[in-house]
């Protein structure tokens, strides 16, 4: 930990520097430590920024209540990665063919798949599929309409900072890498929910009303908790199957390729644990899950470092860790600050788009990967550090 901030009801622990914090995010902070329900203190991550309503970069603990929007509006966002059995030397010399595979094999942006899970998918996924959708009916009825769309994006990538890559770590092997949520389905979902909060009694008093919670044994409770939960195992589900199809375009190059354990993490989620002796309702907000022992994804920029790293557990920060970089800069400033001719600079080396699609999202709109990782020494540990090759957007 590297500061501490006084709240109305809580502390504020933060693992990164006070001056690197923008006066936005702070107040944030302070907003979410004046809540009532809030537990302990609010553990801030190292690529901690602004956000709507909740800082990203936060991890928030509540006794009997929750705040969809210290959740975000991608709900079960997250990481997947596996390293597999190829190594840089039999990589071709140019990566275009494969990154043009991979893009006709996953939509991208706002595009989606022809008809649900079907053909070729491993029979567990199908299954895992049907189940999911099966409840869908079981959903709030303003999105009832979606149900179509949902089963057609599962398995594809949306845009922003999502992202497909190929990378290699420090001995040149290779790994596949992916970052997505549960793409228009989470964010109609918690629209919904965040837009029903606000107007609850007990929520017309609070500092910021996109801070509204939801209250343990009420109906508005338990119909967010079923939604919820529905669109992170959508989002998990998600990842999962663009990462069979992702496998399925290299073993086309590669016949002979094998992989290995999956990494997986949410990073935009909900979780019920135990902190201080206490069951509490955990958000984590741009923060992954980091108990001790427990492997992580924390990715840096299409032109940096990422890292596989392992939990120690720390209890200060809830057992959390950062979800990646975060950013330095936002969208609008990023497209002012920056060129095309920067942005081919600073992905050098990487197969990817190089155009005004994604120059929002250059390396330099991102915090310092290395000194992120440095603040938080204490919360994992590293695995593996990993180099981006190829990098498909949105």
């Amino acid at each position: 930990m590297l500061a501490q901030l006084k709240g109305k009801t809580v502390p504020i622990k933060l693992w990164a520097r006070l001056e690197e914090v923008e006066s936005g995010a702070l107040d944030q902070l302070r907003n979410i430590a004046s809540l009532p329900w809030v537990a302990h203190h609010v553990a801030c991550m190292p690529d901690v920024h602004f956000g709507k309503g909740a800082t990203v970069g936060s991890v928030v603990a509540m006794r009997g209540a929750v705040a969809p929007a210290a959740v975000g509006v991608d709900i079960g966002c997250g990481m997947a990665a596996v390293q597999t059995s190829l190594v840089a030397d039999r990589l071709p010399d140019s990566l275009r063919e494969l990154r043009l595979e991979i893009e006709e094999a996953i939509p991208v942006g706002f595009s989606q798949h022809d008809r649900p899970v079907h053909g070729d998918a491993p029979e567990k996924l199908k299954r895992e599929a049907r189940a999911l959708m099966d409840r869908f009916g079981e959903l709030t009825a303003k999105v009832q309409d979606l149900g179509g769309k949902a089963g057609k994006q599962l398995g594809t990538l949306g845009g922003g900072n999502h992202f497909i890559e190929l990378c290699l770590d420090e001995a040149g092997r290779v790994w596949l890498m992916l970052h997505s949520g549960s793409r228009n389905i989470g964010k109609s979902l918690a629209e919904i929910h965040i837009a029903r909060a606000r107007h609850l009694a007990h929520n017309q008093v609070l500092p910021d009303r996109d801070l509204a919670v939801f209250l343990a044994g009420t109906p508005e409770m338990a119909e967010y908790r079923r939604d919820l939960y529905w669109a992170q195992e959508y989002a998990r589900l998600n990842r999962a199957v663009m990462l069979w199809r992702y496998e399925e375009v290299l073993r086309r190059f590669f016949p002979d390729l094998t992989f290995g354990e999956r990494v997986l993490c949410h990073h935009n989620y909900v979780a019920e644990e135990t902190h201080f002796g206490e069951e509490l309702v955990v958000t984590r907000k741009g923060a992954i899950r980091a108990g001790r022992g427990e492997l992580g994804i924390i990715p840096g920029s299409m032109g940096t470092r990422s890292y596989i790293v392992r939990g120690l557990g720390c209890a200060e920060s809830f057992e959390s860790a950062s979800h990646g970089a975060g950013r330095r800069m936002s969208r609008a400033k990023a497209k002012k600050t920056f060129s095309l001719e920067d942005l081919r600079a600073q992905t050098a080396g990487v197969e990817c788009r190089k155009d005004g699609g994604v120059l929002d999202e250059i390396p330099g709109a991102y915090k310092d990967i290395d000194e992120v990782m440095k603040n938080q020494s204490d919360l994992v540990e590293i695995v593996a550090t990993l180099k981006q090759i190829l990098c498909v957007k949105g």
